[in-house]
């Protein structure tokens, strides 16, 4: 059968994939209200059409960053893409080459940074970071990617602890054995106790604002931060000297009962950082484009 929406490709993959694999890709924190109200938003929305408009000729490029892509979506950082298909990262990252668009990948990739940059050397990536208790594992992470070509890096703020995903529990949902997670620098041991494929308590759950400093003094990456839901936050992020922000619930798996990205509307459409742009997990608004950021989790 073809596929020829989302749906179709999400059907195909929860019929294919283990339960344990699948649940994982689909889960939401606590009884998933916020991941729900994420889908059920769109839904919700109306367009206002219009009608006799010369659309003869459609241009959908955009620039974000600076960087122009050849349409307003791009892939938002998601982990473990070897458990879905063997090539993983790689193969994301060549089918956002191909396409001209932006590639975040995450710090819980299946897939080396220099194996995701081998397969596309054209590509435009970001790199997402988790900051680690040992600060000095993620100093070492900014500073490979940013050796190796990556143009800005998302800081994922709104993971002091990893949600409570009840079928990840129910499931004891650990990465198979012939996978591992080649950017966390920890070394994986059966014998100690695993949260999605690190040592339970890796990250750190005492960052704060003043940490954006400490991230700016060792990279010269533009920073974007990932997980604003507030007015009052991005406001703090531009007091901080950041270049953009995610507005994101985390794809409902952190905090269940937060609004749902597209509803966060007191952060308001004519708020800009420096670099004009303000980024929504769904959709960017800058002072002329929509940029949708697909999969976030």
């Amino acid at each position: 059968m073809a596929m020829v929406c989302l749906t179709d490709f999400e059907e195909y993959a929860k019929a294919h994939l283990s339960k344990a694999t699948w649940d994982y890709y689909a889960a939401g924190a606590d009884e998933c209200c916020t991941r729900d109200d994420n889908l059920l938003a769109y839904k919700r929305i109306r367009l206002r059409p219009r009608i006799l408009r010369d659309v003869s000729v459609s241009d959908t490029r955009t620039t974000v960053q600076g960087k122009e892509i050849s349409f307003p979506v791009g892939i938002a950082p998601t982990a473990f893409h070897c458990l879905a298909w063997h090539e993983g990262e790689v193969a994301t990252a060549r089918a956002t080459e191909g396409l001209n668009t932006c590639y975040i990948t995450s710090t819980y990739s299946t897939c080396s940074v220099e194996e995701i940059v081998a397969a596309a050397p054209s590509g435009y990536r970001w790199f997402q970071l988790y900051v680690y208790r040992e600060r000095k594992l993620s100093e070492q992470l900014v500073h490979r990617v940013e050796a190796l070509g990556y143009k800005a890096l998302v800081l994922t703020v709104d993971v002091p602890y990893t949600g409570k995903r009840r079928n990840d529990i129910r499931n004891q949902f650990r990465l198979p054995p012939h996978l591992k997670l080649y950017l966390s620098h920890y070394k994986q041991e059966t014998s100690v106790p695993e949260e999605y494929g690190i040592p339970a308590n890796t990250l750190d759950p005492s960052i704060s604002w003043k940490d954006i400093y400490w991230l700016q003094s060792i990279t010269r990456l533009p920073i974007i931060i990932k997980g604003i839901l507030t007015k009052e936050d991005a406001e703090l992020a531009v007091e901080h000297g950041v270049q953009g922000i995610i507005v994101s619930n985390h794809g409902g798996r952190q905090l269940d009962g937060g609004p749902a990205s597209v509803h966060a509307k007191h952060i308001p459409h004519n708020f800009t950082l420096e670099k004009e742009f303000v980024i929504n997990s769904h959709t960017v608004l800058t002072l002329a484009c929509l940029l949708c950021f697909c999969m976030t989790c």
